[in-house]
């Protein structure tokens, strides 16, 4: 039982199942994985009215590492608050929510990572609890927001928690190991052992409570020490030896079970409602979530600005733009001026131009979902948006950004290697491989919302665009009967035969010129020309296919994220 203006803490060693608790008390975790009981708000069911009006804020900082405080908390504000709040009021919350917090000083500076410079430990774990304010809770849950903090630190964030709650909020925290100044500022306190509790009471009644039944330290130290040395079922025999007992715990849960459990029953029939009504009017008519949601292009147009600021700083990376400078200068080097009519040269250089271009773009793409999945998890549970907008604004962000490597690359290395001069055939080729770009940012975008796992992804991305430039058609021209459909489903197969259609047409035109036709077609010029150019698919049949596979990878991808529950 938490009541407003109080801090109810919950101790317990790893493994005692605090953050389980807290999913549970927050209505994150549900009957079918193993909840029994009932958790009850003033009185009532939790509804999922409620569930979005209370504040979780995650062990770990799960929030965007380029994006500043100020940007982190607007953009928040813009999709967490809903349509009937004008949005320079939300951006007045956001910014009244970064005095409130201390935020301030940093609001400027980006939130960070391991691998990138930001703001500090103290100031993220701030941050992400400023994200929960912005709504307003009644309830503020934290799981472990004092973990990778110094001891400073930490006993200034859990001061802030204590001017919250005496603002009437409701506190719940789990802390693994609380310095004694920290623990000194809970009000409650619930002591879990093994997923079993052994006190809920009073905080300034916990000690004597343990004394009372037979355990007590024979030193002073801190208390919470001693009762997490008790909850791992160690006690002191002497002044200064120390024994784990298993029985320990089975007595200290046989102690509350009948000291205190009916106290607890007691106390929770009899409680009042705890939260006032016109608190509860404010909250509904201010954050009416259950009928004013943002609308879906709203929500679309919030997520695309933020993906913007965002995705920018990881396309526009120096060493990616580096990597694709370079390709397009050696290609350019390798093939300097390459002859119209050296027809093994010239497909050479398209084919690379479609190994390059399909690989790249699939292996970066592959990490997209597996690296935002905790983002995208924390922020659909808080009701912040719905699958479509993210999924929409997320393929619509990148769109323009990784089509600008590819017209980079093409530009330098089209004129240097002495492809068809024709402006024309720049702007088709250059068509035909964006084309097949999108196509390969899709496959990517599947492979990584179906497995979910970074690593195993891009071994399944990699060996699936393997087998799909083996069957492109330049390597190997007969390919086995057992394997030939690889081939109709290869991304590589479509975008070489078009790209070889932009350069020679149907052939018959570099067939009639090099004499192919006068009894001379034992060429071994002649050969390339008959089995790679003429008699070839028709460019109508895979522009379809380009087509089918840019829609059907996404389609892919967006039914796999749907799989994925808050």
């Amino acid at each position: 039982m938490a009541a407003p203006g109080r801090i109810l803490a919950i101790l317990g060693p790893s493994g005692s199942g605090k953050s389980t608790f807290l999913n549970a008390v927050a209505g994150r975790l549900h009957h079918g994985n193993g909840l029994t009981g009932t958790v009850v708000f003033n009185n009532r069911k939790l509804t999922k009215e409620v569930v979005k009006k209370t504040g979780f804020v995650t062990q770990d900082d799960v929030l965007y590492p380029h994006l500043t405080v100020r940007e982190t908390l607007v953009f928040c504000s813009l999709l967490r608050l809903p349509d009937s709040v004008p949005t320079n009021e939300k951006v007045s919350i956001a910014e009244s929510v970064i005095d409130e917090m201390g935020l301030s000083k940093c609001v400027n500076t980006i939130i960070g990572n391991s691998f990138i410079r930001g703001i500090s430990g103290g100031e993220r774990k701030r941050v992400s609890i400023a994200h929960e304010m912005l709504v307003d809770p009644s309830l503020l849950i934290l799981d472990e927001p004092t973990s990778g903090l110094d001891a400073t630190a930490a006993f200034r964030l859990v001061s802030t928690l204590g001017g919250l709650a005496a603002k009437g909020k409701t506190v719940v925290t789990s802390l693994h190991q609380p310095s004694s100044r920290v623990y000194q500022m809970f009000d409650d306190l619930l002591v879990l052992s093994e997923g079993r509790c052994i006190y809920f009471g009073k905080r300034c009644e916990a000690m004597g409570y343990f004394e009372s039944v037979g355990f007590s330290p024979f030193f002073p130290m801190n208390p919470a020490d001693f009762m997490l040395d008790l909850a791992n079922g160690v006690c002191q025999l002497n002044g200064s030896s120390e024994n784990e007992k298993p029985n320990v715990r089975q007595s200290l849960v046989q102690s509350y079970n009948s000291v205190l459990a009916p106290k607890v029953r007691l106390a929770c029939r009899d409680a009042p409602s705890m939260v006032p009504k016109e608190r509860l009017n404010h909250t509904t008519k201010y954050y009416g979530w259950t009928s004013h949601f943002s609308t879906f292009f709203n929500q679309f147009n919030i997520l695309l600005q933020r993906n913007l600021k965002e995705r920018k700083h990881e396309t526009f990376n120096s060493l990616r733009v580096f990597q694709v400078i370079t390709a397009s200068l050696l290609a350019g080097f390798m093939w300097w001026h390459s002859d119209y009519h050296d027809i093994q040269d010239r497909l050479g250089l398209l084919f690379f131009i479609s190994i390059f271009w399909g690989v790249f773009p699939s292996f970066n793409a592959v990490f997209a979902f597996p690296q935002e999945r905790a983002i995208f998890m924390k922020e659909r549970a808080s009701g912040m948006y719905t699958l479509s907008s993210y999924f929409m604004a997320r393929i619509t962000g990148d769109l323009p950004m990784e089509l600008i490597l590819p017209t980079l690359f093409l530009s330098i290395a089209y004129w240097m290697t002495g492809l068809k001069p024709e402006i024309s055939s720049f702007l088709l080729t250059l068509l035909v491989m964006l084309s097949y770009v999108l196509v390969s940012q899709g496959l990517g975008l599947a492979l990584g919302a179906l497995i979910m796992d970074s690593k195993k992804a891009s071994t399944v991305v990699t060996v699936t665009m393997l087998a799909f430039v083996l069957t492109g058609g330049y390597y190997v021209h007969k390919v086995p009967s057992f394997m030939a459909w690889i081939k109709y489903v290869s991304t590589t197969f479509y975008s070489y035969r078009l790209l070889i259609h932009v350069q020679y047409g149907d052939g018959e035109g570099i067939y009639t010129f090099l004499g192919c036709l006068s009894g001379r077609q034992d060429k071994p010029t002649c050969k390339f020309i008959d089995d790679d150019i003429r008699g070839q698919i028709h460019p109508a049949v895979c522009v379809s296919m380009l087509l089918i596979m840019f829609v059907g990878y996404r389609l892919m991808a967006y039914i796999a994220l749907r799989r994925l529950r808050a």
